[in-house]
């Protein structure tokens, strides 16, 4: 009802207006007379108002169409820049769709498309370059890399990560630790540069240079405590292994790399039980047991493991009656390690005590079916005739090897 109100009032008022200008017009017409050189206007004011309104109305209604015409055609050019900015934007989703799906050729076609289309094409650049690459173009894979770099200077170090990536990828660390060194030199305190070339140093298998960038990692926090920690062990422990075959076969100086490495270790990571394992480990290997033997014995004493234990069972020291006596006296705090009851029975053997490494060994198995010490004392019932027993061990001790082993398919007939 009001809506109707308003309508009325509204075409009263421009009924009223019009009445209005027909008598102006019919009262007072006016004149305009227009002359310049040779052209001449003559009308009414009113004839000229309304001439003047109707081109203006003419004007907009040209303008209109022309912006019409233009956008339309921008829809239907399939240069224009609306199109242009269209295909580029397909191409950029498609291209990453067919990346994530390994859709190599594809991927490289629509990736190198968004990335001529887009004002920032790094992420477009890398995902060509590693496209290419996955489908052997390695030469446009590092022309996709340096495009990158042209378009997008300011982005040069994620390239170069980039780039080490793609060349450690296809089996060139030499070139990846090349690239990743002189990004260092720019950046030697970057997060991902560290850990990239943590990578590199371990996939080339370089204790010695892993050993060095340790204290960087830890410094500049590179990597989360635990990880840290668990990387120096392991670390070190592959550093040892490593100076054990530098002495091998080098005479009286077999021990010199492996005493220098060993050295290099502070006072706290020479306590590590892990770390004083691998370091016995290859003392045994280059014929210096006896000095493994010390090692080990030292620091159980000052901390008990159970690793360091099983294998001081494996290491013949100067005096192998004190060897046992000083393991019987780990008994009175590990009375129920099995462990250690399996090293006190190879102790024992090593003393020609027979029968006592039988009840260490037997006393090791009720605490523990061990695979080890099955064989141990079936090895040693073989020896004293109760060839049996020692044949049911055996078999026991491989049914519990192979419980550890992976399930592997088997022939349905029996091999001839």
């Amino acid at each position: 009802m009001k809506r109707l109100l308003k309508v009325l009032l509204i075409l009263a008022v421009i009924g009223a207006a019009a009445t209005l200008i027909g008598m102006a017009v019919a009262q007072h017409k006016g004149y305009v007379l227009v002359a310049y050189k040779g052209f001449r206007y003559e009308s009414t004011l009113w004839a000229t108002l309304a001439l003047l309104a109707a081109l203006w109305l003419l004007f907009i209604a040209l303008r209109y169409l022309l912006r019409l015409v233009a956008v339309s055609g921008g829809v239907v050019n399939p240069w224009s820049r609306r199109n242009a900015r269209r295909r580029a934007r397909l191409a950029s989703e498609q291209g990453l769709l067919d990346l994530a799906e390994g859709r190599w050729a594809r991927a490289l076609r629509h990736l190198k498309r968004a990335a001529e289309g887009d004002p920032q094409p790094l992420i477009y650049y890398l995902g060509a370059a590693r496209a290419a690459q996955k489908i052997g173009q390695t030469e446009e894979a590092e022309q996709l890399l340096e495009r990158a770099l042209e378009r997008q200077p300011q982005a040069e170090l994620a390239i170069a990560l980039a780039h080490a990536e793609l060349q450690l990828d296809r089996g060139d660390s030499v070139a990846a630790l090349e690239t990743l060194k002189a990004v260092h030199e720019r950046h030697p305190r970057h997060h991902q540069v560290l850990r990239q070339l943590l990578h590199v140093h371990e996939v080339r298998g370089d204790w010695a240079a892993l050993v060095g960038l340790l204290p960087t990692l830890r410094k500049e926090k590179a990597l989360p405590e635990g990880q840290l920690a668990e990387l120096e062990l392991r670390v070190w422990s592959a550093r040892l292994h490593q100076a054990g075959e530098e002495g091998l076969n080098e005479g009286e100086t077999a021990l010199q790399p492996l005493t220098r490495a060993w050295q290099q270790l502070s006072s706290a990571q020479r306590n590590e039980p892990r770390l004083v394992l691998a370091f016995a480990e290859q003392l045994q290997r280059l014929g210096a047991e006896e000095e493994a033997e010390e090692s080990v014995r030292s620091a159980i004493k000052r901390g008990y493991d159970e690793a360091l234990v099983r294998f001081y069972g494996l290491l013949r020291g100067r005096d192998p009656a004190r060897q046992l006596q000083t393991a019987e006296g780990w008994l009175k705090e590990h009375a129920g390690d099995s462990a250690l009851l399996l090293t006190l029975g190879r102790l024992c053997l090593r003393n020609r005590l027979w029968g006592k490494a039988r009840e260490y060994f037997e006393s090791s198995l009720s605490f523990r079916r061990d695979p080890e010490t099955c064989a141990e004392l079936a090895r040693l019932l073989a020896q004293m005739g109760e060839v049996e027993r020692s044949n049911q061990l055996f078999q026991e001790g491989l049914g519990l090897l192979d419980q550890r082993l992976p399930a592997l398919p088997l022939p349905a007939e029996k091999i001839a």
